[in-house]
């Protein structure tokens, strides 16, 4: 790729223009996407204009801004150079992370070979999960390098789908030896009454968040017949109590609707050799008036422990549609101090 800085006329508001080459045409046009849509979100996001000139992009806007246009559309070429794909959600975590990533991946162990050059990459049966924020970046970094931790946020910030991903990258890689997924089985605001079937049955519907992750990362046979086998297991909170979950990748998904006794039951079950990872959105507690959650008294409890880490969100980390962070902040701002 060769960048070119083109001289801009003098003004109050002067634009700059620059020049970038791809010497691949086919890559340019994957790089471009569908209609050109790639380069709308970066005019978009960026407030640049970009126009592609036989294999050139001229980049025009404000210097610093154009700069950093660059800096994305460089960084998108040279993910489609090592056979990767580049889909909007690649666009969006260049637009939020930049291009210059931090190179400070540099722990120990063959699985974390995911933080080379800066960058961190989940691999899964089915596909390569990369966070899209920075908030999500430390969010995995920190599930690797501890035994316990916690991710509080808002809805849509991939708290529980990458969770899910790292638990189903150390079991394929033998870390673990099987995987536990869990949830309090509380309505969410309505009576739903008695749902008919066996328990799977009646359980299913409150876990289906669960099976929805698996099966992004994990083929559909494989996935049947590791829950048959129960190498990955998937149940209501309540039927933790009891056990020791040794050698184990456990989530414990929507914590803010168990309460304090779950919360230090699920706690407990911790064994030798593995990995426990809470989940939950402090705004969205289903719990009985009066009852105090679990995760919030998990947070105040633990907070200070060493080896125990604790993750935050917030609005600017939603990865769903953009609407659904405008929404979160309009109720946020609503809700009194």
């Amino acid at each position: 790729m060769v960048t070119t800085e083109l001289p801009s006329p003098p003004g109050p508001e002067t634009l700059h223009e620059a020049l970038v080459e791809f010497p691949d045409n086919r890559l340019l046009i994957d790089l471009c996407g569908e209609y050109d849509r790639n380069l709308a979100e970066i005019e978009q996001n960026l407030g640049v204009q970009i126009l592609r000139r036989g294999n050139q992009l001229a980049v025009v806007g404000e210097e610093s801004v154009a700069r950093e246009a660059i800096e994305v559309l460089q960084a998108l070429y040279q993910r489609l150079e090592t056979g990767k794909s580049v889909e909007s959600g690649d666009v969006d975590r260049e637009l939020r992370m930049g291009a210059g990533a931090d190179q400070t991946g540099t722990r120990d162990g063959d699985q974390l070979e995911m933080f080379r050059g800066g960058r961190v990459e989940i691999k899964t049966r089915k596909k390569l999960v990369e966070p899209r924020t920075d908030a999500q970046k430390a969010y995995v970094k920190s599930l690797f390098a501890s035994e316990l931790g916690f991710g509080i946020g808002p809805a849509g910030t991939g708290k529980t789908y990458l969770a899910v991903a790292v638990g189903v990258s150390m079991f394929i890689e033998g870390h673990v030896d099987r995987i536990i997924l869990s949830r309090p089985a509380v309505e969410a605001g309505e009576k739903l009454g008695y749902l008919p079937g066996d328990m799977k049955e009646k359980v299913d519907p409150y876990m289906q968040p669960l099976y929805d992750a698996l099966n992004d990362f994990l083929p559909g046979k494989q996935l049947a017949k590791l829950i048959e086998e129960k190498r990955i297991e998937i149940a209501p909170l309540a039927f933790m109590r009891g056990r020791t979950l040794a050698n184990a990748f456990v989530v414990l998904d929507e914590a803010q609707n168990a309460t304090s006794m779950q919360m230090k039951m699920f706690l407990t079950r911790l064994g030798e050799g593995s990995r426990m990872v809470i989940t939950g959105d402090r705004s969205q507690i289903d719990l009985p008036r009066g009852v105090t959650s679990g995760l919030h008294d998990a947070e105040r409890l633990l907070g200070n422990i060493p080896g125990i880490a604790f993750n935050y969100f917030t609005a600017r980390d939603v990865v769903r549609h953009p609407l659904v962070a405008a929404i979160i902040e309009a109720y946020e701002a609503d809700t009194p101090s």
